[in-house]
């Protein structure tokens, strides 16, 4: 007898619920894991209106439309054998999401490079690992993953030949994003 009563109550219910009009004039807040964070526990929290169209995170800058690509930043830096983002590479790469965004046609390519120390096995294998940090970020930022593709040069095609000087072997440790037209395919 009481599931007889209790049935009709909750159909009732769930389907009032159902009915219910989203509310467009709230503000959104979400909690978002960036794995590219360096705070202590690698959360952020964006509060904002993520409804309103162009909204942007915090931190991030514009590009307007029609801008070339270079004017977002086509490379990004990596310390002495490491494939993690820093702060001015997120930007970049941020920049980057948004042109490729605006330009939804393009797909890109990213180079992946190491200085000259190292066996070229080991360099090969972190120019694949800091290409693939920076796909990462680009679909983390929304950039869908078939219109990235990576490849690894190593050490074989330095920005900068040098021996041991520190600055110039920095330029060696990079990620090159390169604009694909829409007719060549990625």
């Amino acid at each position: 007898m009481r599931l007889t009563l209790i049935l009709p109550v909750l159909a009732a219910t769930l389907s009032l619920a159902a009915c219910t009009p989203p509310d467009d004039g709230v503000v959104m807040q979400a909690g978002v894991r960036d794995p590219y964070s360096t705070a202590a526990d690698g959360g952020a929290i964006y509060r904002g209106d993520v409804n309103r169209p162009g909204n942007l995170l915090p931190g991030a800058q514009t590009i307007a439309p029609g801008t070339d690509f270079a004017a977002a930043g086509t490379t990004v830096y990596f310390n002495e054998g490491q494939a993690v983002l820093g702060d001015e590479a997120r930007a970049t790469l941020t920049r980057q999401a948004q042109w490729l965004a605006q330009n939804a046609g393009f797909g890109a390519v990213v180079e992946g490079h190491a200085d000259e120390p190292g066996t070229r096995e080991f360099n090969l294998a972190l120019g694949a690992r800091r290409a693939t940090s920076v796909q990462e970020y680009l679909v983390s930022k929304g950039v869908e993953s078939a219109r990235i593709r990576t490849v690894s040069y190593g050490k074989e095609r330095p920005a900068a030949i040098c021996a041991s000087e520190a600055s110039c072997l920095a330029r060696n440790r990079r990620a090159v994003t390169v604009v694909v037209p829409p007719a060549a395919g990625v």
